[in-house]
């Protein structure tokens, strides 16, 4: 008998591996002559030479199954082993949904729901530099880490790093209870309910310890060099223009850019000018950057937010010429 050591990557093994093994225990019996064991994030195979490559077939096909759609079920092992070696990866055993953009945690599908959030992925595709503005509830942030995402998942990057300025509806940070890291979280929720719709929580809390996702304050972002990474400004209405440009000329070689803000939700104190604002005017005219315009049409939210949102800019609208 020989030996083979397959290590699992991107994978939550409680899901892999099924509830008390049995995916495993249903591969296993379909191999009674080889020996199938699971540690840590590595399964080993004892057999002979034909069963342990016709086992890490299925073992790879179930890898990609799972990253496609982040769950295994037993039916998915049975699936496999039904089919002959020339057709292990075919199509019937992974059906596919043309629609999907990214496979989620716990199989959640991704799309994008709307023709500028699709016009959000055109344009980091042809662009390092993106900007994408529009009103709350248009799927800006979601958008932006979803195509994050996919790319750290086919490792178009090493590292995704997220920040936003923690300047929120006049709160000052020093009055809330906790260390840095307590009071600071609450502003980057939005982060990371996104992201756990995305990543399974065990895998999710591994790339944040090893520092592969990164979540931090703006302020975090000064006097480095951000290479081979995506990295996504939030509320960037809310930044002064200084620190736009710092966090713009942050970026170093194989990165992408993508800076979301609603110029419509400016947190900042009374007379102070947001950066996102001038950021647009200065730099429209750079072709190498890529601007979206969302609006109501493209808000995802209760039905009623775009009816709000449309009542606000008709009131905007109105005044304009008062002021």
């Amino acid at each position: 008998m020989i030996e083979k050591t397959i290590t699992l990557d991107e994978i939550s093994l409680v899901d892999f591996l099924g509830v008390e093994n049995t995916n495993i225990r249903e591969l296993s019996a379909a191999f009674p002559m080889s020996k199938i064991i699971s540690r840590g994030n590595e399964i080993t195979i004892r057999g002979t030479s034909a069963e342990i490559n016709r086992i890490t077939e299925i073992l790879e096909s179930l890898q990609q199954h799972y990253l496609r759609f982040g769950k295994i079920t037993s039916d998915n092992v049975k699936n496999y082993l039904g089919n002959t070696e020339e057709e292990s990866s075919a199509p019937q055993a992974v059906p596919m949904d043309d629609d999907a953009f990214l496979y989620g945690n716990k199989g959640i599908v991704i799309r994008m729901k709307t023709a500028n959030q699709l016009a959000m992925v055109d344009a980091v595709a042809k662009h390092d530099i993106v900007f994408a503005v529009g009103p709350a509830g248009t799927g800006k942030t979601y958008t932006a880490v979803a195509i994050a995402v996919k790319a750290l998942k086919n490792k178009e990057v090493r590292k995704i790093i997220i920040t936003r300025p923690a300047v929120e509806a006049g709160e000052n940070l020093g009055f809330l209870p906790g260390d840095l890291k307590e009071k600071i979280d609450p502003y980057l929720r939005p982060i990371y309910d996104a992201l756990d719709d995305m990543i399974p929580a065990e895998k999710l809390k591994l790339y944040i310890e090893n520092r592969t996702i990164e979540i931090a304050p703006l302020a975090y972002m000064r006097g480095r060099t951000l290479n081979h990474a995506f990295i996504l400004l939030d509320e960037a209405q809310n930044t002064t223009p200084m620190q736009l440009k710092m966090f713009l000329t942050r970026m170093g070689p194989n990165s992408k850019t993508i800076i979301t803000g609603d110029r419509t939700q400016v947190d900042l104190p009374t007379k102070m000018k947001s950066g996102l604002s001038e950021a647009l005017n200065i730099l429209k005219d750079i072709p190498e950057i890529g601007f979206v315009q969302l609006d109501g049409r493209d808000v995802v939210r209760h039905k009623l937010v775009r009816l709000i949102i449309e009542a606000y800019e008709k009131a905007e609208a109105q005044n304009e010429p008062k002021r």
